[in-house]
């Protein structure tokens, strides 16, 4: 059995100084609102963790769940939802970029994407700021099932270009929270991670 299926929610920082101690592995998930996060989250832990919204920018603290005593899963608040004031659109930019830049205990970084709209500079912008670390990154194109099999490939395709150019260590895959498609690739992924 899956450790991922033993994450539980541990608690939610809306500052830097809320974070719980920094140690052990983190894995994080960052994505556009709307993208499918959080039911990326749910398939890959098999449990209703996060919370799956129709109104884009709900989450809006970062929200840690345990995993075992020394490795958790991170889900940062999603980025570009227009309706979310600007002020707090700032905030959020500076808590992810702070978080990514200097949590020590990250050593991986989920980006969901839309298959069907990848690469927005928000998502550019955010692999820079990741950048620093020099830690893996993998990219979950969700909603894949809404493409047909040459488009979804195409798209695959040129993702896994553009990531490798801008951050060799990026891997990039097929998703579907709904069909299941790429879970068990994605699992593999995470659990290589955080052992």
């Amino acid at each position: 059995m899956s450790m991922l299926k033993e994450a539980s929610f541990i608690g939610s920082a809306h500052e830097l100084a809320e974070l719980p101690p920094d140690r052990g592995r983190e894995i994080a998930f960052a994505g556009r609102s709307n993208a499918g996060k959080s039911t990326a989250i749910n398939a890959l832990t098999r449990r209703k963790l996060a919370f799956v919204s129709k109104t884009p920018g709900r989450t809006q603290t970062i929200n840690f769940f345990r995993v075992t005593d020394d490795a958790r899963l991170v889900d940062l608040p999603g980025y570009g939802y227009a309706a979310v004031p600007q002020q707090e659109r700032r905030h959020w930019g500076r808590l992810i970029s702070d978080y990514l830049q200097t949590r020590e205990s990250l050593c991986g970084l989920v980006l969901i994407m839309d298959a069907r709209h990848p690469l927005t500079p928000l998502d550019a912008q955010l692999v820079n700021w990741y950048r620093e670390s020099g830690q893996p990154l993998h990219a979950l194109l969700t909603k894949s099932d809404k493409l047909g099999k040459q488009e979804a490939a195409a798209v695959l395709r040129k993702v896994q270009d553009a990531l490798t150019r801008a951050y060799p260590v990026a891997t990039a895959q097929l998703f579907s929270g709904v069909t299941g498609t790429g879970v068990p690739a994605a699992q593999k992924t995470l659990l290589g991670w955080l052992k």
